[in-house]
């Protein structure tokens, strides 16, 4: 864009442009284009200040024809885009075209019937409809590397991460498999204002992997997320999950974050997506939570959900397919809105550590009632001495298990797990209360698991 120079269309044909704020006006209107359609809009290019798009239709006067303008040369020339043999059809009205403000030459085009793109400028177009309805696209922006769409009749849609369109090319095209640079993640709480309802999709919260496979590999894929060190903290495969056996009891209370204030109401809520890769062909997108492993749960779940969260700082993103493997960097970054409440990297650094050590109580607790639980079962139905060391099994229970009945005192179970439900679903500076409360109950649970052994001894 330059200074001074302003483009004007009207709903009647001509379009106009001046470079000096107004003072004298040109009529640019393309030469080929009929008299009486409507300029729905006219874009300036971000890279080149001369080049500047327009869309017009005149489907009103009964044609449907798409057109499309570029030119190079602030309207002395123009370039029609769209004759109906480049990916647009010849019956389908352009409503709106933009270009992306981060990669010169990558256009969106809003037709009367969905959206389309094209990445050499507007000499090829192609359908960028994905899950999006057949409707009229009204407009477009693309904000922060996210395309905003408004329709006509069917609402606001959004497409988060528009990253891998701007590193795509012949390269990634022709390869087997390709790794793109993710752009920087920003740890979220997960949770925050805004309305809920039918349909929605709530965005994934994390940190967006794109990858392209040309073919299914015939073993499974892996993604390692390392820190800072190299150190692997997180693993993910393509490989279906092992079958769950079910356990008599839960290992503990609900580990998910507690419901925010408007949960039953109207709280806009994210979202955690899968934890297993894709491997068929074609461009994939998988979303790493920021989470460190969770807490143990079972010997066949031995990594639970709603690990510690990660400190903001850097990463790496790395892709094994077969032999091939590629690594990526990756920032994560504070929540602004975190920020400006005062809390400091050096704080969410204090409270990941304090949720590590809480994470593995409940792994610790955990483990003591898969202990406490397989003693019970063994000794069901037993006399004499094995009876008496079933009653003290029962009578530990008592201490560790809240029981599920309502207006229950809660129980050593109850409170480790709501201490990490607290202290893990906010982005906050830790007090003193929850680390003393830690002290209090990490030495409790010591006093329980060395019971459990002089009993099963």
């Amino acid at each position: 864009m330059q200074k001074g120079v302003i483009w004007t269309g009207s709903n009647d044909g001509p379009i106009y442009v001046t470079r000096d704020d107004g003072k004298t006006w040109s009529n640019v209107t393309p030469p080929g284009l009929p008299p009486g359609g409507r300029v729905q809009n006219i874009e300036p290019s971000p890279h080149r200040a001369a080049t500047a798009y327009a869309a017009i239709y005149r489907f009103l006067l009964g044609d449907f024809a798409p057109y499309i303008y570029r030119t190079d040369d602030f309207g002395k020339t123009w370039t029609r885009l769209t004759d109906g043999r480049n990916g647009i059809a010849a019956d389908e009205p352009t409503r709106v075209v933009r270009e992306d403000p981060d990669r010169a030459g990558l256009l969106y085009a809003g037709t009367e019937f969905g959206i389309y793109i094209s990445f050499d400028n507007g000499l090829h177009w192609q359908s960028f409809q994905m899950n999006l309805p057949v409707t009229p696209v009204t407009d477009i922006k693309i904000a922060h590397k996210d395309m905003v769409l408004s329709t006509q009749g069917r609402s606001f849609w959004i497409l988060d991460n528009l990253t891998p369109l701007h590193q795509l090319n012949d390269k990634v095209t022709t390869s087997q498999s390709y790794l793109f640079a993710p752009r920087e993640a920003i740890r979220t709480a997960g949770r925050g204002g805004g309305g809920r309802g039918a349909g929605i999709q709530y965005p994934l919260t994390g940190a967006s992997v794109d990858y392209y496979l040309a073919a299914a590999p015939s073993s499974d894929i892996t993604l390692e997320v390392l820190d800072s060190a190299g150190k692997p903290i997180r693993k993910f495969t393509s490989a279906p999950a092992e079958e769950r056996a079910a356990a008599p009891e839960r290992p503990a209370a609900d580990l998910e974050a507690p419901p925010s204030e408007d949960e039953g109401g109207g709280g806009f809520r994210m979202r955690a997506g899968p934890t297993r890769l894709d491997k068929t062909p074609g461009m994939h997108r998988f979303t790493w939570d920021l989470r460190y492993p969770g807490p143990w749960m079972s010997a066949t779940r031995p990594e639970g959900p709603n690990g510690p969260a990660a400190v903001p700082g850097k990463f790496s993103l790395r892709l094994t397919v077969g032999s091939w493997t590629s690594t990526q960097p990756l920032t994560v970054v504070e929540d602004l809105r975190v920020t400006k409440d005062g809390v400091t990297t050096a704080d969410l650094r204090e409270q990941f550590d304090h949720n590590a050590r809480v994470r593995d109580l409940v792994s610790d607790l955990n483990k003591t009632l898969a202990r406490l639980r397989a003693a019970q079962a063994s000794l069901r139905g037993a006399s004499g001495a094995g009876a008496a060391k079933l009653d003290r099994l029962n009578q530990l229970a008592s201490y560790l298990i809240t029981p599920s009945i309502r207006y229950s005192q809660p129980a050593l179970q109850t409170h480790i797990t709501y201490l990490y439900s607290v202290t893990n679903a906010t982005d906050q500076k830790i007090g003193r209360d929850v680390i003393e409360r830690y002290g209090v109950l990490r030495k409790e649970l010591d006093q329980r698991m060395a019971e459990l052994d002089q009993i099963l001894k």
